[in-house]
């Protein structure tokens, strides 16, 4: 009984990388080795101390986790949204933000 094409290969199971199959040159293998056994030098010439925090701004990078859920809403307020902004969305978002935010 001859072998079915799918049975010929067994899936997850992937042989690793072979030791020589690399694009480095021995020169830069050489140069990545010494970086690694090179210590850090936390001087203020390679890490300057930052002193002034004036116009620091609370929570910049901050993105909230988003999830993805099925909402009901009523046409006509759905079409105002929609017709208010490109990103109608977001604006749905911000809008419950700030209802959320003033009933705390």
């Amino acid at each position: 009984m001859a072998k079915k094409s799918s049975e010929s290969s067994r899936p997850g199971q992937q042989r690793p990388p072979k030791a020589n199959n690399t694009f480095l040159g021995e020169d830069s293998i050489k140069e990545i080795t010494a970086l690694k056994k090179r210590k850090i030098d936390l001087s203020d010439k390679d890490a300057p101390e930052i002193g002034d925090w004036e116009d620091a701004v609370i929570g910049k990078f901050y993105r909230p986790i988003k999830k993805q859920v099925t909402l009901r809403l009523d046409a006509d307020v759905l079409d105002w949204f929609k017709n208010s902004a490109d990103k109608y969305q977001t604006l749905i978002n911000e809008a419950c933000r700030d209802y959320m935010n003033s009933h705390r």
